[in-house]
């Protein structure tokens, strides 16, 4: 499969985030042709650093997310502290601070959900580490609109709650290594 028939990648993680997003963003060319939609479960009361750590050390633009911000390929957006991240269109971001979902805001399910609806099968959905099964419900959504579905080994992950959850809603999705992941999103941009 070559990254010219895919328009967007959503990753979504939670407990050990930090350490695995470091193996699959930093390696990406600059000349990565698709936005990056990343929710990872951060404490709602203080501001996130993941947007400024990841801009430091990445090739790419890394950024939070803010309401109706544009989307642009080649830039990882990170959804900020205490919002739902939802992806109006093809071109918009939207921030929603409805209801948590599964005890979180930003959840994983949420921005799956609406990134499913609006890139269908060019759509590139990612379950990394966690302590819940917050993205399982996402996966699933990604996987039914023709959209390619990839877990963390859950062997390998930090905490195995979140990929197993996404491998029990998502059976057909590919399980792969943090390495195998970078590598799988790193062939894109050939």
């Amino acid at each position: 499969m070559t990254g010219a028939s895919k328009g967007a990648v959503i990753i979504g993680a939670s407990a050990g985030a930090l350490e695995a997003l470091s193996v699959l963003l930093p390696p990406l060319p600059a000349a990565f042709p698709l936005p990056i939609f990343v929710v990872v479960h951060v404490p709602s009361d203080k501001p996130s650093v993941l947007a400024d750590i990841f801009d430091a050390k990445c090739n790419l633009r890394a950024i939070e997310a803010e309401d109706k911000e544009p989307v642009m390929p080649g830039a990882i957006y990170f959804a900020p502290p205490n919002y739902h991240m939802l992806l109006e269109d093809k071109q918009n971001i939207a921030l929603s601070n409805e209801e948590e979902v599964l005890f979180s805001r930003p959840s994983i399910d949420v921005a799956l959900e609406s990134a499913a609806d609006v890139w269908g099968d060019q759509l590139i959905g990612i379950i990394l580490t966690g302590a819940n099964q917050d993205g399982a419900r996402g996966l699933q959504a990604i996987s039914a609109a023709g959209g390619t579905a990839i877990v963390q080994s859950p062997e390998r992950a930090y905490a195995r709650a979140m990929p197993e959850a996404a491998i029990a809603a998502c059976p057909q999705a590919q399980v792969m290594s943090l390495p195998d992941i970078a590598a799988y999103l790193s062939r894109i941009s050939e």
